[in-house]
């Protein structure tokens, strides 16, 4: 496809060729093309970005902002609200400046490293008993159902204070929410209106009877100012952490234990040698080919990306798995090294807006993989890796069942 300017504009995301495998555009763009035009599932267009340096820039840069609800910022889904990027969610927290470092300051003494390794021992434990249910219901299984995906959830559920029981209505909603190409707009509307009902009962419900969680601590908890957040903002709080907390780990965890078993020499290395649990865990979120759509950004003034002037208005995709495939910063980027050092990938994002909950997603991906490797040595891929089946139409990248024997 060729646009106005008589450039080729890609359609994205650029499919992947197999499952654990990264596009073979992804070193073609970095090499010839890197800020490169694309067209969204919406069929508005915007630009990619697909180097080390520049996706770090961009998501650096307050140029480049969260502002995606700007009537010129290009909408990811074809639906009215434009996806996850413009949904009242975004809309109710602040997204730059003060008021976004204020909510973070508040929402991140949650998520300290300190703190979440404290929630390890529990992590290990939840583990091991899906791990046993696993067992008991016989091979082979489905990884991700039987423990990718509930464990984060019952990690996320307890920090929030919810019941883990809702675990499927959360699925189900978090899925309409992430929406690009899956489901029509009545469907998403009725969803995000349950979504918000549900969780604005439950901060009422911790309003009356306090608990031990985050939302009954930011319900009474200030700022420097003494200024409290608002029912908007709990609710849109509890729901963006419900979704990023258990949608996008789940899915990791799946990922991860297929690049170990897709190279058998990888799963072994870690029975050999314990220590190699932590860097692979890096490892495996850097060699991630398969993580999404990525993270967008809109420019409120002309801004430059290397040699490429934007003007105002320009949507910026930043391709952050394309920038951990990049050979200027990584040493044999297309080899999954398990000790590779140092390893400043970008999977979390850079910068004032990178990822809040990271300490908690990489406690729980090595309490899970130190798990597994003491209780499943034997463990297995069911399928050839390249018959895994990818999540398809949701901006999260992921594999949709994970087939395993031991």
């Amino acid at each position: 496809m060729v646009n106005s300017e008589g450039e080729r504009t890609l359609s994205y995301p650029i499919p992947n060729p197999a499952p654990l495998d990264p596009p073979e555009e992804w070193e073609r763009l970095r090499g010839g093309c890197p800020v490169a035009g694309v067209r969204l599932p919406s069929g508005d267009e915007a630009k990619l970005v697909t180097r080390y340096e520049d996706v770090k820039q961009v998501l650096s840069d307050p140029r480049f902002t969260r502002q995606l609800d700007a009537d010129d910022a290009a909408r990811v889904a074809d639906n009215e609200s434009g996806g996850v990027f413009n949904t009242s969610m975004s809309s109710a927290l602040p997204q730059t400046g003060e008021g976004h470092l204020r909510w973070r300051r508040m929402v991140g003494k949650w998520f300290t490293a300190k703190r979440m390794m404290a929630l390890r021992p529990g992590i290990e434990e939840m583990a091991e008993r899906l791990i046993d249910e696993m067992v008991e219901q016989g091979q082979p299984a489905d990884l991700k159902a039987s423990l990718g995906f509930p464990l984060p959830v019952y990690v996320i559920c307890d920090l929030l204070g919810v019941p883990a029981a809702d675990r499927d209505r959360f699925s189900h909603w978090s899925d309409t929410l992430l929406n690009m190409t899956r489901y029509g707009e009545q469907e998403i509307a009725a969803a995000q209106r349950e979504f918000v009902e549900y969780m604005a009962a439950h901060v009422e419900s911790k309003r009356a009877e306090p608990g031990d969680d985050l939302i009954s601590s930011l319900l009474v908890e200030t700022d420097s100012e003494g200024r409290g957040m608002s029912n908007e903002e709990l609710v849109a709080t509890g729901q963006g952490l419900l979704v990023a907390g258990h949608e996008t780990t789940a899915n990791m965890i799946g990922k991860m234990v297929c690049m170990l078993l897709a190279d058998r020499r990888r799963w072994e290395r870690l029975l050999d040698d314990r220590s190699l649990v932590r860097g692979t865990v890096e490892e495996a979120l850097r060699f991630d080919a398969n993580p999404g759509f990525g993270m967008p950004r809109y420019i409120t003034e002309e801004s430059e990306i290397g040699d490429t002037s934007l003007p105002r208005g320009t949507t910026v995709v930043c391709s952050m798995a394309s920038a951990n495939r990049d050979e200027s910063v990584f040493e044999g980027a297309d080899d999954m090294v398990l000790d590779r050092g140092p390893n400043p990938h970008l999977a979390f994002g850079a910068g004032a807006h990178s990822c809040l909950g990271q300490s908690l997603a990489r406690t729980e991906l090595q309490g899970v993989l130190e798990v597994l490797l003491r209780r499943l040595p034997s463990l297995e891929l069911a399928v050839p890796a390249e018959e895994l089946r990818q999540v398809e139409g949701l901006v999260v990248g992921g594999l949709r069942e994970v087939p395993v024997r031991w």
